[in-house]
Parts: structure tokens; C-alpha cells; sequence
């Protein structure tokens, strides 16, 4: 047995001797040291020696194994070795050459004004709140004070899921969310996607997008709203923009106006930009209307409202001088790009 075993040492050392990859070195270690290996078969007769012999074939086994498992750890330290060499050979790096530019993309357009208007906002102490761009009819037009046969909920104007879901046609429903489960002071802007059932022409789409603006607090006036939208105005115009107010109705407002802004192309001398009138259209606003407070749990006689809310597509058509909404939706990089 003490020749099988030197026997077995020698052989390994040879086969290791010549191994030439990582797969080779496992097939050498179960060749010798697995369960039906040459070493662990030789032990198996270790039952039929006398106990003087056992011992000392036992320790000899022991050496041969340890002799076998450090030949191994030799052999896989060197073959990593030369594998890391030859990768680093193959995937040397000529940093002479010059390097790949990598296109990066730049932000919409409209995502460029909705970040702006967010800025302005959030400067005068707003949050901006959010909510589900598919919505319960409740939100959408009873909580606002639109009674049942109102024009705006007939199906030609609105995208009916169900009797009752829909797509938001206004961001106002967040406004209603948010009355319902906050205390005043609530000072909040709404940014998101509103859906309504348009034509795509040069002024309109099924799908744009709104930024209502909401304050809620003990005292406050119509003058409140208009020194917000004077800000507002020339912080997104310029500073001698101006604003004026026209009377209109909403059923969420009372009382509620149309909001105009000095022609930001003339400066109010009139032009083609404004048609000549020196104005252009950019809002709606008011003072929440008592009904709708009630509605929230909110005491119209102790608190008051105001609310507003714009079309992002009409700001940034007049920001970046567009004359076409169709070309913000078109993905043409040609246009994009001068944004």
C-alpha cells in the first residue's frame, strides 16, 4: 500500500505538472481526490491491515492528500494568472485614440415650462400635489359645483371609462383630494396630464397638460390672487409683462375671470402674435366658491379661496414663439433640438 500511495503522489505531480486550463485542474482533483478517486480507493483497504500498519499508512495517506491539495492551489494560482495576463493583453486600451461621444438628450419643451412654472411657485411657498389621471365623476365635476347635465360632462367632451371613471379633463380633482384630507393653510399647484375629447388641430389636442394653482386660508381676497399671477407673470415673461382680468364664469369660482397677459412679442403696441390686441389669453382664475369648500368640510365662513389654472401647450407656444401645438407632440428632432 505505501507503493500504491508514493505511486499515486508521483502520478499527480506529473499530470500537474502539464495542466493547461482551469476545467483540466478539476478533472485532475476528482481523478484523485473525489469519492470514487485513486486515493480514496486505496484508503478503503486500510481495514484489512494489521494495527501496527494502520498508523503509519494512515499518516502516509494524510501527507500524500496534503501533498495533492497544495500541488492544486499551486496550479490554480498560476493558471489564474496567466488567464488575467491574457485578457489583459487582448483588452489593452489605446488611450491615444479619441473616445466615443456619447448623445445626450436634452428636456421637452413642455417639460422645460412645467419645470419653470413649478420654480415660481415653489418660490412663493407652494407644493405641488398630485393625483390619478383616471378619475371618479365626483371629483372631476360634482365636488366642483357642476350639477348633473352640465355641458362639460357630455360624452363629447369627455373620455368616459364607465358611468362614473374617467379621464380627468382638469388637474382640479387634486385640488378636491387635497381640501378633503388637509386643514387649511393649503397652498398647493397641481402640474399634470388632462384629457378631453378634441380634435387635433393647430390649437387643440385630446391630450395636454394643465397647472392649476390652489390657496386656501382665513382672508384671503381676489387682491391676493392678483398680486400671485402679477408675480407669476413676470417671473415667466419678463418683468414688464402685465396682466389683465376679464369677467367670466366657472361653476368652481365665484367670482372668476379670464386672465390675460401683456403680448409678450409687443409688449401691448399690438401685433400678429396677439392679433393686434396687445393681450393674449393664458388663464383662468377666481375665488373658490363656497360650495365647493362645503363640500370638503371646509367652513366657507371662517376660510376663503382662490384658484387658477393654465395650459402648459399655450405658455410654451407663446414662450418659444409656436404656432402650431401639433409640433410638440410630432417627436421631430429637428424641432426639439433648437429647444
Amino acid at each position: 500500500m505505501k507503493e500504491q500511495l508514493n505511486g499515486i503522489r508521483v502520478k499527480a505531480q506529473e499530470e500537474l505538472s502539464t495542466v493547461g486550463s482551469i476545467s483540466e485542474l478539476e478533472n485532475i482533483r476528482v481523478k484523485f481526490l473525489g469519492k470514487k478517486g485513486e486515493l480514496t480507493s486505496v484508503l478503503r483497504g486500510m481495514g484489512a491491515l494489521t494495527a501496527e500498519d494502520r498508523p503509519v499508512i494512515g499518516q502516509l495517506a494524510n501527507e500524500v492528500r496534503s501533498f495533492i491539495e497544495g500541488k492544486l492551489e499551486e496550479a490554480k494560482k498560476e493558471l489564474m494568472k496567466k488567464e488575467i495576463g491574457l485578457k489583459l493583453e487582448k483588452e489593452v486600451i489605446d488611450v491615444t485614440m479619441p473616445g466615443k461621444r456619447k448623445m445626450l438628450g436634452k428636456k421637452h419643451p413642455l417639460s422645460n415650462v412645467i419645470d419653470e412654472i413649478n420654480e415660481v411657485f415653489i418660490g412663493m411657498g407652494y407644493e405641488i400635489a398630485e393625483g390619478p389621471e383616471v378619475e371618479k365623476d365626483y371629483y372631476n365635476f360634482e365636488a366642483l359645483n357642476m350639477p348633473e347635465n352640465h355641458p362639460a360632462k357630455d360624452v363629447q367632451d369627455t373620455f368616459y371609462i364607465s358611468e362614473n371613471i374617467i379621464l380627468r379633463t382638469q388637474t382640479s380633482p387634486v385640488q378636491i383630494r387635497v381640501m378633503e384630507n388637509k386643514k387649511p393653510p393649503i397652498k398647493i399647484i397641481c402640474p399634470g396630464r388632462v384629457y378631453r375629447s378634441d380634435a387635433v388641430d393647430a390649437t387643440h389636442s385630446p391630450i395636454f397638460h394643465q397647472v392649476e394653482g390652489l390657496v386656501v386660508d382665513k382672508g384671503v381676497t381676489m387682491g391676493d390672487l392678483i398680486g400671485t399671477l402679477k408675480v407669476f407673470a413676470k417671473s415667466l415673461f419678463g418683468e414688464k409683462t402685465d396682466i389683465r382680468l376679464r369677467p367670466h364664469h366657472f361653476p368652481f369660482t365665484e367670482p372668476s375671470a379670464e386672465v390675460d397677459v401683456s403680448c409678450w412679442t409687443c409688449g401691448g403696441s399690438g401685433c400678429r402674435v396677439c392679433k393686434g390686441e396687445g393681450w393674449i389669453e393664458i388663464l383662468g382664475a377666481g375665488m373658490v366658491h363656497p360650495k365647493v369648500l362645503e363640500k370638503c368640510g371646509i367652513d366657507p365662513s371662517v376660510y376663503s379661496g382662490f384658484a387658477f389654472g393654465l395650459g402648459v401647450e399655450r405658455t410654451a407656444m407663446g414662450r418659444f414663439n409656436i404656432d402650431d401645438l401639433r409640433l410638440l407632440y410630432e417627436n421631430d428632432v429637428r424641432f426639439l433640438k433648437q429647444f
